[in-house]
């Protein structure tokens, strides 16, 4: 008798795609808490050592994957991957340094507003369609943003507020680069990313009198992050997203918000403001409330860059 080999279903591939896109989520919400742990180094020290890391990573990932170089890559997809890449060394130079200047809960929250930056900067620049309930949506996350960063109480601090909003809108522009070039495929531009803030960050620690060399605890934390962080976290959103439209991925994304200040709350005590409480209360709110608005459309078609 021959046995038949069925392929997944379809259930299955977005069970799947659900446990990657949350184990991302996962790995993505410890970047508070990793920061909380080092010591001594400054964010362009940090950014450094994680970058190498990450860089050396996805490199050996790509080739492996693809079985061609990311370079080759990178030429293909041509100016969105280095307007991308750019933008990545300013979301996480903004990011580590809101984390180290501001609550990880306000940082975290305020990272959430990058979807909504994206979509402004796609109509703005691409002229895409925003639907209305998108901007509905944006106006209600501008009321939980406000509330947010005119707290001063409880670790929240302006510049730290403001280093993550700019943060979220470096990952905005990444998106919307990567859209521009037509491409779904993030790896290069952030292999790219990390090239450019070995480059930038050393010269910056050189210019500042910055050490290179870094303490075991320090050292090891921020090259531990470029892997598992930020390495890992991506090849697991990879898989999971093929299978996922936005909307769920939208949600899922909420994860990484929620947990993150849960972690540096379990291990460190740290705790929110009431500010912050409200107003991530309401810009949470605008996230799901946008994303579940989303799945009663059909999404549009997939298209080949």
């Amino acid at each position: 008798m021959t046995s038949i080999t069925t392929a997944p279903s379809t259930t299955d591939a977005h069970k799947y795609g659900v446990l990657f896109v949350f184990a991302a989520g996962v790995l993505w919400s410890t970047v508070g808490l990793g920061i909380r742990l080092i010591e001594d180094a400054v964010v362009w020290q940090i950014l450094l050592y994680r970058s190498i890391s990450k860089s050396l990573f996805l490199y050996v990932l790509i080739r492996v994957r693809s079985g061609e170089s990311p370079f080759v890559q990178i030429r293909r997809i041509g100016a969105p991957a280095v307007i991308a890449g750019l933008s990545l060394v300013a979301a996480y130079s903004g990011g580590i340094y809101a984390i180290q200047n501001t609550s990880v809960a306000n940082a975290m929250l305020l990272f959430a507003t990058a979807p909504f930056m994206a979509a402004v900067l796609g109509w703005i620049v691409l002229r895409e369609p925003v639907r209305a309930a998108t901007w509905a949506a944006i106006a209600v996350a501008i009321g939980g943003i406000a509330i947010m960063v005119a707290d001063k109480s409880g670790g929240v601090v302006l510049k730290g507020s403001l280093a993550a909003l700019g943060s979220a809108f470096g990952f905005a522009v990444f998106t919307v680069a990567l859209r521009w070039g037509r491409t779904g495929e993030m790896l290069p531009a952030v292999f790219l990313s990390g090239l450019f803030a070995i480059v930038i960050t050393l010269a910056i620690c050189l210019a500042l009198g910055h050490s290179l060399v870094l303490s075991p605890n320090d050292g090891g934390i921020a090259m531990g992050m470029g892997v598992f962080q930020v390495g890992a976290g991506l090849i697991l959103y990879t898989l999971g997203s093929r299978s996922l439209p936005a909307a769920e991925l939208a949600l899922l994304s909420l994860a990484e918000v929620l947990l993150g200040p849960l972690w540096v709350w379990l291990f460190l005590g740290e705790t929110a403001s009431v500010n912050t409480l409200i107003g991530g209360t309401v810009l949470l709110a605008a996230i799901a409330g946008n994303a579940l608005s989303g799945k009663r459309r059909k999404p549009p078609p997939i298209t080949a860059p």
